[in-house]
């Protein structure tokens, strides 16, 4: 057996504190902004080693940079463009992936890029050649198969289909549809004029008729032809023969066309087996190539005479890794800065935040509403803790909940990473299930451990609402937070999502809960209220900028509708009872409903109930879950507008 030191025992535990500090970790990552100075030539081997070691996020230099005029990387990074855009579209047109990682590390100059975009170039002429000629081919087999049914309406004509197109000497021979309706008087008013009529095809209101005569009467059978609506046909040129023989050699031009498609097909085959090994080495170049593109195209690599800088974002704890790999990738003078971000610099700050595999369905959810700006609490904690809670308040029953779990069991490979979240929205579900005593809509299958919704609407609208005003308080006191982290410490303080608003708010709900159950609202009620009022009307009138009366008014509204906006937040929570209330009342709908049939009708209505009741409603009460952390919660300390951290990579970009 392999002998346990302390140094091993300190390793592991070392590993157990990094991923526990991973999976806790509130906000994003520390991080410090990197300048690396080094030798112009050796700028090349420093983005190979930066992006291999795939924890610098590159920052551009501010506009007009007088200290580096230099853009070193500006012809390497368009030789690099044109070339990954002629791989991409070569890549398409094969339908083959051409992105292949590196066998080995090495430098691409720009010479060798300049010779591979050339020579890709020249591939994609010679596809854009055969995808041109493609498209003709098909085009071709595409009006071939178009006359073909179009014969199909000339094929009872057991007549040279040429006679039926341009002049003849003596005969007088038209093609064209009628109405069936004056199909009859057509005929027999042509019959009159000396012509001959034939009807071989069409569809229940319209026929397809062939006239003859001897010419002489043309104008005679024209006036009777308009009055009969008759609507002359005109042949394609193709059909100059009988419809067999006209047929026949339609199915020869389409056999060598598909013929011709086929050799085409069997010539890009070859032509990617002939260019397998370039295209895989070319591949391999670009994406070696695409860390020093991508800091010209960043701009983050500028440089004066004979001297590179490169700059940008760095996690603090990767800092000392970082400086390691740069002093194995090259061994040329090198000089790593590294400092903390300034305070005017948080908003450029990117933001990493690691969490833990169950937490990433509900970390892609708040990043549909934005991204959290460096120094910002990561609200997916809060989202999901609470999101979970009330998606099981709204929907709790045992039985819709197990389903959930069962969907979320079974079909894990096709939700994917979205598995941690329906398996635990049904967890939620079945814990309130059983505090309702619900399986299915009974509610008398098994015993609540708490109450059942409709035995007391007003306790569940209570507690609604008090669910309400701690999850408004709370993320208050984040956003209080939040500010106090910018640096924003009078807006923390005094502002109306502040300290202040947030004091006003726990006086006023305070004061209403003594008013209403003890019916008692005094002087300390009323000072608990009016001083942090007092506060806030102090700050908003210092930072408004309204001259004379107008500027007292403008305190006044925009308190008051802080106050209301306060106050409405609170009782959208009131639709945490009222669907609460709503599941129950629908399953006693679907019981009402299959009560009325038999045996048969009455488990098919059951069956069909829940499901509507799982799907739809489901869905709309995540819907109305997702509101609640959107716009009582989110906006109230979540601005959502930082960066994501973006590492350069050893990965051609698309």
């Amino acid at each position: 057996m392999q002998r346990v030191t302390l140094h091993m025992l300190k390793e592991k535990a070392l590993v157990v504190w990094e991923i526990l500090r991973g999976m806790f970790t509130f906000t994003p990552l520390p991080m410090q902004r990197i300048t690396l100075h080094m030798l112009r030539e050796e700028a090349p081997a420093a983005a190979l080693a930066l992006a291999e070691s795939g924890v610098f996020n590159p920052e551009s230099f501010s506009a007009g940079e007088e200290s580096l005029p230099e853009c070193p990387a500006a012809n390497y990074q368009a030789l690099f463009s044109s070339a990954r855009l002629r791989l991409q579209k070569v890549g398409e047109y094969l339908g083959v992936n051409l992105h292949f990682p590196p066998e080995k590390m090495q430098l691409v100059s720009e010479p060798e890029l300049a010779a591979l975009n050339d020579w890709l170039g020249g591939l994609w002429r010679r596809c854009a050649q055969l995808t041109e000629k493609a498209r003709q081919l098909d085009e071709e087999i595409r009006a071939v198969t178009q006359l073909d049914k179009t014969l199909d309406t000339y094929a009872q004509l057991d007549v040279n289909l040429g006679l039926l197109q341009g002049e003849l000497q003596f005969l007088d021979v038209r093609l064209g549809a009628v109405p069936k309706s004056n199909l009859k008087r057509l005929q027999e008013a042509i019959g009159i004029a000396g012509y001959i009529l034939k009807s071989f095809a069409g569809s229940e209101a319209t026929a397809l008729v062939v006239l003859a005569g001897v010419k002489g009467n043309e104008r005679q059978v024209q006036s009777v032809l308009r009055a009969a609506a008759y609507r002359p046909l005109q042949l394609p040129p193709e059909f100059q023969d009988h419809p067999q023989r006209v047929r026949q050699r339609l199915t020869a031009q389409r056999q060598h066309l598909q013929e011709q498609r086929l050799a085409l097909a069997r010539e890009v085959e070859t032509l990617y087996k002939k260019h397998e090994r370039a295209l895989f080495e070319g591949s391999q170049k670009l994406v070696l190539a695409a860390p020093y593109a991508m800091l010209g195209d960043s701009l983050a690599l500028r440089s004066r005479g004979g001297l590179a800088t490169v700059q940008g974002w760095v996690p603090t704890e990767e800092v000392a890794l970082l400086q390691e790999a740069l002093q194995k990738r090259f061994g040329k003078p090198f000089v790593l800065e590294a400092r903390d971000p300034a305070l005017e610099e948080q908003l450029t700050v990117p933001s990493l935040v690691r969490s833990p595999p169950w937490l990433q369905p509900f970390t892609k959810l708040v990043h549909n509403y934005g991204v959290p700006r460096y120094g910002e609490l990561d609200p997916s904690w809060l989202f999901a803790l609470t999101f979970i809670a009330m998606f099981g308040m709204m929907f709790g029953d045992v039985g819709h909940g197990a389903t959930l779990l069962a969907v979320g069991w079974w079909g894990y490979r096709q939700l994917g990473s979205y598995t941690p979240l329906v398996l635990s929205l049904g967890a939620s579900s079945c814990f309130f299930g059983f505090l309702y005593g619900s399986v299915f809509g009974y509610e008398g299958f098994i015993p609540p451990l708490w109450m059942a919704p409709l035995s007391n609407p007003q306790r569940m609208l209570e507690v609604a609402l008090f669910w309400g005003v701690g999850f408004i308080l709370l993320a208050t006191g984040i956003g209080i937070r939040n500010r106090l982290a910018a640096g924003r410490y009078a807006e923390a303080l005094l502002g109306g999502r502040g300290l202040a608003g947030c004091l006003m708010y726990l006086g006023v709900v305070y004061g209403a809960f003594r008013w209403v159950e003890e019916g008692v609202f005094g002087s300390a009620e009323a000072a608990v209220i009016l001083l942090p009022l007092l506060a806030l009307w102090g700050y908003q009138w210092y930072q408004v900028q309204v001259p004379g009366m107008a500027r007292g008014l403008v305190v006044l509204i925009e308190s008051f509708e802080m106050l209301m906006g306060y106050f409405a937040n609170t009782l959208s929570f009131l639709r945490v009872a009222a669907f609460s209330l709503n599941h129950v009342a629908l399953a006693l709908a679907v019981f009402a409903l299959a009560g009325t049939m038999e045996f048969a009708g009455h488990w098919i209505t059951m069956v069909l109930g829940n499901l509507f009741i799982l799907i739809l409603e489901g869905a709309i009460v995540a819907i109305q879950v997702l509101r609640l952390e959107y716009y009582e919660g989110f906006s109230r300390f979540f601005s959502g507008d930082g960066r994501v951290f973006q590492p350069l990579t050893l990965a051609i970009p698309k």
